[in-house]
């Protein structure tokens, strides 16, 4: 497996924000978001086997491990890493693009899937069926840029009824979109969903790798 770094740090996002973490960046994305802030998981890395990895985890003394990229469900053995951590009892978090299928990731994994908004440029990379693979223990993330990625949001979640089937995470871009803005209209809405804020970012340097 190519991975581009193994660090410990804050979780950032999703409910289990706040958290220390250990992070498994894998590299290589299929997809070009316009607000990404990792391009350099896109090919920086080394070769590391399922094993390597695993020790490298152990040796950071933390429960919470986040597989993450890029998109880590493009390497082949990723599977096999995820049921291993869990294997080892540590609760293990899956950062996906949404255009992978997950159908085959260990039902014992969360599951953070992103829904790209037409901000994204992206926004029709989403593999549908993965909505109906959700478990109510997972979480759904939507990247909002402005006003019209929000009202696409909305429409979506209302269409799929999608905060009956788990969390929903509203994020804004990080400099592009203020949080207050976008509480403004979750609020006016009473839509439920939960703000999801990068808070890796406030506490360090917004372009500061390894946290």
């Amino acid at each position: 497996m190519k991975v581009c770094e193994i660090f410990a740090s804050i979780q950032g996002e999703s409910t289990y924000a706040g958290l220390p973490c250990i992070f498994v960046r894998m590299t290589g994305c299929n997809l070009r978001c316009t607000y990404c802030d990792t391009t350099y998981a896109y090919d920086e890395g080394s070769e590391m086997t399922v094993g390597e990895i695993i020790d490298a985890v152990r040796s950071c003394s933390l429960n919470l491990v986040e597989i993450t990229g890029g998109e880590p469900l493009l390497q082949r053995d990723a599977c096999t890493l995820i049921s291993g951590l869990l294997d080892l009892d540590f609760k293990v978090l899956i950062e996906t693009n949404g255009s992978a299928d997950i159908g085959e990731v260990d039902r014992r994994a969360i599951i953070i899937m992103d829904v790209k908004t037409p901000g994204s440029g992206v926004s029709d990379s989403i593999r549908i069926e993965n909505l109906s693979l959700l478990k109510k223990s997972d979480e759904l993330k939507f990247v909002i840029t402005n006003e019209a990625d929000y009202d696409w949001a909305r429409a979506v979640v209302r269409q799929f009824r999608l905060s009956e089937k788990c969390t929903v995470l509203f994020s804004p871009v990080y400099g592009k979109l203020s949080p207050a803005e976008l509480s403004k209209w979750i609020i006016a809405d009473k839509l439920p969903v939960r703000m999801n804020l990068q808070l890796h970012k406030y506490i360090f340097s917004p372009n500061q790798r390894g946290v």
